[in-house]
């Protein structure tokens, strides 16, 4: 699998939420994923940058274009130095939350996409990886 080309943006702020958003949004079209998969990539991408930026204390995010043998995909990476996450396995399962929300969030980015990868260490920060092939 080669990295075709990537774009990388620091996230700060909510406004790098945002753009986090229409980055995805833009790589998506421009690839000729489907509306339902474009969606499907935007929301991904929403609530794991959201979740960087709320619980990661910032980050950083990568969209990778994949070429593998006859197909092409998008790979999303968030990274950030907080405080990880302590229990995987409950933070994936749906109606956990730390927060005020419905604990959709992880376990419901993970179900968007074709592949997630997550490595987070308490202390240490966390790192996702979540691809859509087309």
């Amino acid at each position: 699998m080669a990295v075709v080309r990537s774009e990388s943006l620091e996230i700060s702020s909510s406004d790098d939420v945002v753009r986090v958003r229409q980055i995805v949004r833009d790589t998506a079209v421009a690839l000729g994923f489907s509306i339902v998969d474009q969606t499907k990539l935007v929301t991904a991408a929403s609530e794991l940058a959201r979740n960087t930026f709320h619980y990661g204390g910032g980050g950083r995010f990568r969209a990778e274009v994949l070429n593998s043998d006859s197909r092409n995909g998008l790979r999303l990476v968030f990274e950030d130095d907080g405080p990880g996450i302590a229990d995987l396995q409950q933070a994936l399962s749906d109606g956990f939350t730390t927060g005020n929300g419905l604990g959709m969030g992880l376990g419901g980015a993970r179900r968007l996409v074709n592949d997630f990868e997550i490595d987070s260490q308490p202390g240490e920060g966390t790192r996702i990886a979540a691809t859509r092939w087309r």
